[in-house]
C-alpha cells in the first residue's frame, strides 16, 4: 500500500493531472511539458497500472509534438505502441491507434518508408477488425497516402496510389460523416495536395 507516503496522496495527484491538462489547453505548452513529466516519474515511482502510464505518455508524446520536438515525440510514441501491444495484443484498437500515432511521427521526421512499412501492416488489420468505414480506419488509410505522396522520392506509381486512397477514404468519410466533419475535410485537403503532386509528376515525366 501507498499509506503514510505523501507524493501518493490521491488529491495532489489529480492536482497535477488537473494542472497539466489546464496547462495545455491554455496552450501554455512548455509548461505543461514540465508538469506531465513529473507526473510520468511520479506514476513510475509508484508502480502505477500500465494503461494509466501510457496514456500519460501518449499525453506527454502530444505536447512534444505541438512544441515541434518531434524526435522526443517519436521516442515516446514508439514506447506507447510497444507498450500498447504488450497490454491488449496486436489487433486492438488502442493498438492500432497507437501505431497511427507512432507512423504519424516518423512521417513528421520523413521516415516516410518506416511509416509505410508500419501502415501496410496495421491498416488491413484496421479495415478487417474495425471495418472499412471506422473513423480510426480511415485515418489510418489517410496518413499512408500522406507518406506516399509526401515523399520526395515518391514515383508517379505512388502518387497514384495516394490520390486513388484519397479519394476513396473522402468518400467514405463524406457518406459516414458529412461533409461538415472535421476528418472528411482534412482528407480533402490532403487529396488537393496529392492532385497538385500528381500534375506535378506528370509534368516532368518524360513523355514515352
Amino acid at each position: 500500500t501507498y499509506v503514510g507516503r505523501p507524493e501518493t496522496n490521491e488529491p495532489r495527484m489529480n492536482a497535477m493531472k488537473r494542472l497539466g491538462n489546464g496547462l495545455s489547453d491554455g496552450y501554455h505548452h512548455a509548461d505543461a511539458l514540465s508538469v506531465q513529466e513529473a507526473e510520468l516519474s511520479l506514476l513510475r515511482r509508484l508502480g502505477a497500472p500500465a494503461d494509466v502510464i501510457l496514456l500519460v505518455q501518449s499525453n506527454l508524446a502530444i505536447t512534444y509534438t505541438v512544441l515541434g520536438q518531434q524526435a522526443e515525440a517519436l521516442r515516446i510514441e514508439r514506447d506507447v505502441y510497444s507498450g500498447t501491444i504488450k497490454l491488449n495484443g496486436e489487433n486492438h484498437h488502442d493498438t492500432l491507434q497507437t501505431a497511427n500515432n507512432y507512423a504519424s511521427s516518423l512521417m513528421n521526421l520523413k521516415r516516410f518508408e518506416e511509416a509505410r512499412s508500419l501502415l501496410r501492416e496495421k491498416v488491413p488489420v484496421a479495415r478487417r477488425v474495425l471495418g472499412e468505414s471506422h473513423e480510426l480506419t480511415l485515418k489510418m488509410r489517410s496518413v499512408y497516402a500522406c507518406t506516399l505522396y509526401k515523399d520526395n522520392g515518391a514515383t508517379l506509381d505512388d502518387i497514384h496510389e495516394a490520390v486513388t486512397t484519397l479519394e476513396e477514404t473522402e468518400r467514405i468519410a463524406r457518406r459516414v460523416f458529412g461533409g461538415a466533419h472535421s476528418l472528411t475535410k482534412a482528407i480533402e485537403r490532403h487529396l488537393q495536395n496529392a492532385r497538385a503532386a500528381l500534375r506535378v509528376h506528370e509534368t516532368l515525366s518524360p513523355k514515352g
